[in-house]
C-alpha cells in the first residue's frame, strides 16, 4: 500500500493536482513498486529558493527539488520504502508553462515525475543518464497522456 501525502502550501487553489496524483499512480506502476511513502509539497518561490540556497548552495529559486531519503547512508530499511520529499514551485511552473508554450497541467505532471524518479535514484549527471531518465519521463506522461501542448 502507498501512501502519497499531497501538500499546496501556497494558499492558491490548483485544480491540476487531480492530474499530478493520476501521473504518480501511473509512475508507481510502471517503475512496478508497492509499499512506498513520499510527500509532494507545492511551495511558491521564495520558499523553494531558501531549500535551494540551503540545501544545495545555490541562491535563486528553482521548480523542483528532491530530498531522497535513501540517498544517505544511515538510512533504515524498513518494510515500507521512505523515499522523501519534493518540492515544486508553483511560481516557477506557471513561467515555465508559459515560456515551453503548454499548460500549468503538463508542468506540474512533468516536474513531479522529475522528482519522483530522482526519489528512485535517476539522475541527470551525465549524458548517458539524462538520456535513460527523459526518456522515463516521457514515457510516463506518455501513458498518462500528458503531451506537450
Amino acid at each position: 500500500m502507498n501512501k502519497i501525502g499531497y501538500f499546496n502550501e501556497t494558499g492558491k487553489k490548483i485544480v491540476e493536482l487531480a492530474s499530478v496524483k493520476k501521473v504518480i499512480v501511473k509512475a508507481i506502476e510502471i517503475e512496478k513498486l508497492d509499499n512506498l511513502e513520499f510527500n509532494i509539497i507545492i511551495v511558491d518561490n521564495n520558499y523553494i529558493h531558501k531549500l535551494n540556497k540551503d540545501y544545495r548552495g545555490i541562491d535563486a529559486p528553482t521548480d523542483v527539488i528532491s530530498f531522497a531519503l535513501e540517498d544517505y547512508k544511515d538510512h533504515i530499511s524498513l518494510e515500507k520504502r521512505l523515499l522523501g520529499d519534493i518540492y515544486i514551485s508553483l511560481d516557477r511552473a506557471l513561467e515555465q508553462a508559459s515560456e515551453y508554450g503548454h499548460s500549468l497541467r503538463r508542468e506540474l505532471c512533468f516536474l513531479a515525475v522529475h522528482g519522483f524518479l530522482h526519489l528512485l535514484g535517476y539522475d541527470h549527471m551525465n549524458k548517458e543518464d539524462e538520456k535513460i531518465m527523459f526518456a522515463r519521463q516521457e514515457m510516463i506522461l506518455d501513458a498518462c497522456q500528458i503531451k506537450k501542448d
